[in-house]
């Protein structure tokens, strides 16, 4: 694209006008946009022509208020410098002192000449790679080689800790933030630092901040689900309506399966995680009573009583034991077919490939 639209004269377009020409992807629009100042928290306006506008999705300020618009009008405005003005009605003054109105927008769908590019970045594999050797430093903060999930041990889950209760809308961006942290994107540990930091508590209606029930003290969800980890605890996540929406972000749903989540319980999943969960061998389950998420209280306990009968069209039965000790049975249902089961009992869908491959 950028070879393109230089070859083309957009980009000396864009220089004489003082305008910057960003990374043609994702980056800018997932809060990779290292904005001076930022850093401050100052209210202030954006107007972009990106597809989020969510709290602090540009560049990390939840004061910066960012508004979308089409890349013409965003154009006009930026040109202008006042977010007031109209192109259909307003002037600017020219270098020679007068008043001029903007030019209506024309384009074309496609470029003229076609796409072109003089290095394609294409690298053959090896004919044979059966001796290559991946080599990764193991002090490495940016990569990782990845160790295969667990299969599930046949079991019950039994005495499973609530981690989380989300509060509200849950994006892939609550459950794993871009922005800096993108640079351990290939590090699944250093990653999963940022898992449900975005998430409000329900009971505090704070973010990063759960009660862990081994200490009874509160802290930052992945250091919470960490010492669960660490004393083999299980645990679960609980959430609200369209939990993971967004991006189809695959740490969102590695994450959690990294650190030792077993199951997310919501009121209903963005179709793209749910899936993603199954991918990673965890179970995604949904309330069969919507109203049975205000049954859960901040110190419960999970028990999957019928796990071991995990079948297609057959809703699990989780018994919820409250801190004073009463019991409570919450029917789960959900979407797996006999495949997506199979990739539960191998640990993950890879897994399971991997084992058909061996």
């Amino acid at each position: 694209m950028r070879y393109t639209i230089e070859r083309d004269g957009f980009i000396d377009t864009f220089d004489k006008i003082g305008a910057t020409v960003f990374a043609n992807a994702c980056g800018p629009c997932i809060g990779m946009w290292d904005r001076e100042g930022a850093e401050k928290e100052e209210r202030n306006t954006i107007v972009h022509s990106f597809n989020r506008n969510f709290s602090k999705r540009a560049d990390g300020n939840p004061n910066t208020l960012a508004f979308v618009g089409s890349p013409e009008l965003v154009t006009a405005i930026a040109i202008a410098g006042d977010l007031g003005f109209n192109p259909l009605t307003d002037t600017l003054i020219n270098e020679d002192g007068q008043e001029v109105m903007l030019d209506e927008p024309t384009g074309h769908e496609l470029p003229e000449k076609g796409f072109a590019v003089d290095d394609p970045g294409f690298q053959a594999p090896a004919e044979d790679g059966s001796s290559v050797q991946v080599s990764v430093s193991p002090t490495s903060e940016r990569l990782q080689l990845l160790d295969p999930f667990q299969p599930w041990d046949g079991k019950n889950i039994m005495g499973a800790k609530l981690l989380i209760k989300a509060f509200g809308k849950c994006t892939t961006d609550h459950i794993s933030m871009a922005g800096p942290w993108l640079r351990f994107r290939g590090h699944l540990d250093n990653i999963s630092n940022n898992m449900l930091i975005g998430a409000v508590n329900a009971f505090n209606q704070k973010t990063n901040n759960v009660k862990n029930q081994l200490t009874g003290a509160y802290d930052a969800v992945p250091a919470v689900q960490r010492a669960y980890k660490a004393a083999g605890v299980p645990s679960i996540v609980v959430g609200d309506h369209n939990y993971g929406e967004g991006s189809s972000r695959e740490h969102a749903a590695m994450e959690p399966r990294h650190l030792g989540v077993k199951a997310v319980l919501v009121k209903s999943f963005a179709r793209i995680h749910e899936t993603n969960l199954k991918k990673q061998g965890m179970l995604a389950l949904t309330f069969a009573n919507e109203a049975d998420y205000d049954k859960i209280q901040e110190d419960d306990t999970f028990n999957f009583i019928d796990l071991t009968e995990f079948a297609p069209g057959k809703p699990l039965t989780l018994q919820v034991v409250h801190a004073d000790g009463s019991v409570e049975n919450i029917i789960a249902n959900h979407s797996y077919n006999q495949g997506q089961i199979e990739w539960f009992k191998a640990g993950s869908a890879l897994n399971l490939i991997a084992a058909g491959a061996n």
